[in-house]
């Protein structure tokens, strides 16, 4: 009997061929890694051109002055709008600027060198608001309000000169949720942060493109483009506790109840005056029963807030 032989693939056959190479686990998570990345550059790019286009930020001939603190929010703010300029259908210009308000321990290389290195317009304007500040305020007060209204005008003026239309801050969700219940529980108004306003001396627009993007965002996104970040604790200014209190609150919301804080930022865009008590913001003096059956309108007797689906109930989670 002759005997059959199996013939097998080249590769095999010969040692000289080295066989495919296998993935370790370290290439698989280092691709993982880059996948989330890219995913993360994806959503901030997506939330901040929703939001531009929701409340018409940038317009077309638009020269935009992004102001750069150093700080994680300014430089992903700057960093995805080179970006959306790269792709928007419209043209609009972008200057950063800093303004180095010569706080101890500055490092006023820092700023020059990255931008620079990006190839993008950039101002420093150079004021020292830090000793007018320690000059007025005394030792152990809070600084944060004067030093803010001193950093505003002078930015005003920057944007008057270096002929910028819109002003944009990198305020994030989480700022803007931390405002409202700063503003309810200790200045007794509703209240938040704009994404668009006028600024107070009614020359200036000024955006919060990031509004949209939650702090984890920006926090992550920071680490992964390695941003050169500048402390904010420069001047040795405690940080404003109450917003501290309100920062962890908020945390503590979400990880027990996951949804509660999108639906808060959710229900700043869904106002139903008629529904509050603000006499200047609804004519409740001059409202009258016309007869006429209004869908939309209250149910005269219904106590419970939210409607519960024809189903069932939804189980509450205990406080």
């Amino acid at each position: 009997m002759n005997e059959v032989t199996m013939a097998r693939p080249a590769d095999v056959l010969d040692p000289a061929v080295p066989a495919p190479a296998v993935p370790d686990a370290a290439d698989k998570k280092a691709d993982k890694q880059a996948y989330e990345n890219n995913k993360l550059h994806k959503r901030l790019c997506r939330l901040v051109g929703q939001a531009i286009g929701d409340f018409n930020m940038i317009e077309d001939g638009d020269k935009v002055m992004v102001c750069l603190s150093g700080g994680k929010d300014s430089y992903a703010l700057l960093d995805i709008l080179m970006t959306l300029r790269e792709r928007a259908p419209i043209h609009f210009d972008i200057v950063a600027v800093n303004l180095d308000q010569k706080q101890p321990n500055f490092p006023p290389e820092v700023l020059p060198a990255y931008l620079t290195k990006l190839d993008i317009p950039f101002h420093i304007e150079n004021q020292d608001t830090y000793s007018i500040v320690k000059r007025l305020i005394p030792e152990g007060k809070t600084t944060c309000s004067l030093c803010s209204r001193l950093r505003r005008g002078i930015l005003y003026r920057v944007a008057d000169e270096l002929g910028c239309t819109k002003i944009a801050l990198g305020h994030h969700r989480d700022d803007i949720l931390e405002t409202f219940f700063l503003n309810m529980f200790f200045g007794a108004k509703i209240k938040g942060m704009p994404a668009k306003l006028v600024s107070d001396d009614g020359k200036h627009v000024v955006i919060r493109p990031l509004a949209y993007v939650k702090e984890a965002d920006t926090e992550r996104y920071a680490e992964v483009k390695q941003f050169p970040i500048i402390p904010c604790d420069l001047c040795g200014s405690q940080e404003n506790l109450q917003r501290k209190q309100i920062k962890a609150m908020l945390r503590d919301w979400e990880k027990k109840h996951p949804g509660r804080v999108e639906n808060i930022f959710s229900s700043l865009s869904t106002v139903v005056p008629s529904h509050l008590m603000d006499r200047d913001m609804f004519g409740f003096a001059d409202l009258k029963a016309d007869g006429v059956a209004n869908p939309a309108g209250d149910i005269a007797f219904d106590e419970e807030p939210c409607g519960v689906p024809a189903t069932g109930t939804i189980p509450l989670q205990p406080l």
